[in-house]
């Protein structure tokens, strides 16, 4: 059934123009899957609710009262609704004059290549809509070049667009489709994309890196569990010594290797942008933790670096500690290998560090030996905070304020941690202002919002 609803659909999705649908006066005698007895009448003078179910009435498709229900407010979230191509094609149609909605979910919904082309048509018109999610619907490569070609002509108002999921349903238009996102290389748009779990590979890796070293816009990259490899990873790497905009980079669970490593370490040498760097789960050992660590002793911009689940021992850990160490000007805030085990030295080393670059946090395995010891017992960093504050009739609030230089009430983590390393009136070592650090923001915002 879904097969023959698909076919029956699909005849002639480029023939279907969404602007004319919902103008006021439709063209006479259009070529569309709209068309009507009287197509000059179907969709005048109606707008918002009427013009959606009028939509749905002659595409056959039942309405999505959740859709009617937040038609006038800004976040719509139609995930998992199984609206298939019609269903979207409605949902278009009623956005293409929407001036409320300006972020719009439809992940995992089947709209293939004729909801996608839709989609494209409608947001050529919208000038409210600026974050669209249209991840794991099987876009096929018609539907994948319709998006593309609306970013190349800059003709929407998007600036986070998720595609994440395999966008098209043939393997063999892989390379074809993905050329398209070339076409982020003019865009002035788009400062989000999530490009996450489409196995583009190595011609994948060399396409995005072609057009990192030339796109002056995009700030977020999300390029996880893509099969990148070698070669991939180092043209990636290659844009970004060019790339003057890309602040965060996601390339976990790919295959960046040592080679990949040394590529990212020579990219961070000249970079100057970049503070968000993820590469957890990529098959980095030691080797190649030391090349990337050539690129952190000289950047002065990246404060997040997250390594998690590489095949790294002490050695890799130690070498990225030095590297902050050895950097006058390292922004860095955090560290993560949380699987890796490490050694009383590191520890010694780490707390070195930390009295230089006080905001400096490493989120590391289990300590050597201790295991099996009993555990050091620490403090309750928040009880020595009360009890300092009760000897000195201070009150808490008074605490964080002291603290808060700006006075909105928010710490970024890395000021916090450095106020408190610095300060010597309340014996907190680093392990305990770690441990306050993770209470007051569980939710890793970056931000003590006290």
């Amino acid at each position: 059934d879904h097969d023959e609803e698909t076919s029956n659909t699909s005849e002639s999705p480029e023939s279907v123009s969404l602007a004319d649908a919902s103008a006021e006066k439709a063209t006479q005698g259009s070529d569309t899957d709209l068309e009507v007895e009287d197509p000059e009448k179907a969709f005048v003078g109606i707008t918002g609710t009427e013009l959606y179910l009028e939509a749905c009435r002659l595409m056959e498709v039942v309405p999505v009262s959740h859709f009617i229900q937040n038609l006038a407010k800004p976040y719509i979230n139609l995930n998992h609704h199984g609206l298939g191509p019609k269903g979207v094609k409605a949902i278009a149609i009623a956005l293409v004059s929407n001036a409320t909605v300006t972020h719009l979910e439809l992940e995992d919904n089947c709209i293939l290549a004729e909801g996608a082309i839709c989609i494209a048509e409608m947001l050529r018109e919208n000038s409210s809509l600026q974050e669209l999610n249209i991840s794991n619907n099987h876009l096929d490569t018609a539907g994948a070049e319709a998006i593309a070609s609306l970013l190349l002509d800059n003709m929407s108002y998007l600036h986070t667009l998720q595609l994440s999921g395999r966008l098209w349903l043939q393997l063999a238009g892989r390379s074809h489709c993905l050329c398209t996102f070339v076409s982020l290389q003019g865009n002035y748009q788009v400062k989000e994309l999530d490009l996450s779990h489409n196995e583009f590979c190595e011609k994948g890796g060399q396409l995005l890196g072609q057009m990192l070293a030339s796109n002056t816009t995009l700030e977020i990259l999300d390029l996880s569990w893509n099969h990148l490899r070698r070669q991939g990873t180092v043209a990636l790497g290659t844009g970004l010594r060019s790339n003057s905009a890309l602040k965060v980079l996601n390339l976990s669970w790919n295959g960046v290797g040592n080679e990949g490593a040394l590529a990212l370490g020579e990219a961070l040498k000249v970079n100057t942008v970049l503070v968000h760097l993820d590469i957890s789960n990529s098959q980095i050992n030691n080797e190649g933790a030391k090349k990337l660590c050539r690129g952190l002793e000289v950047n002065g911009k990246l404060k997040i670096l997250k390594m998690a689940n590489n095949p790294l021992t002490t050695e890799g850990a130690t070498a990225l500690v030095t590297s902050v160490r050895k950097n006058p000007k390292s922004m860095m805030e955090e560290i993560n290998i949380s699987n890796v085990l490490v050694n009383e030295t590191f520890i010694k080393l780490l707390d070195l560090v930390c009295q230089t670059h006080p905001e400096l946090d490493v989120i590391y395995g289990e300590v050597e030996g201790c295991i099996a010891k009993i555990p050091k017992q620490h403090p309750n960093p928040m009880k020595v905070i009360q009890n300092y504050l009760k000897e000195h009739n201070l009150r808490l609030w008074d605490f964080f304020r002291n603290i808060d230089k700006d006075g909105n009430m928010k710490i970024p983590v890395a000021a916090f941690q450095r106020a408190m390393m610095q300060q010597s009136s309340i014996p907190l070592d680093r392990v305990q202002i770690g441990e306050l650090v993770r209470k007051l923001d569980r939710n890793r915002t970056g931000v003590v919002d006290y």
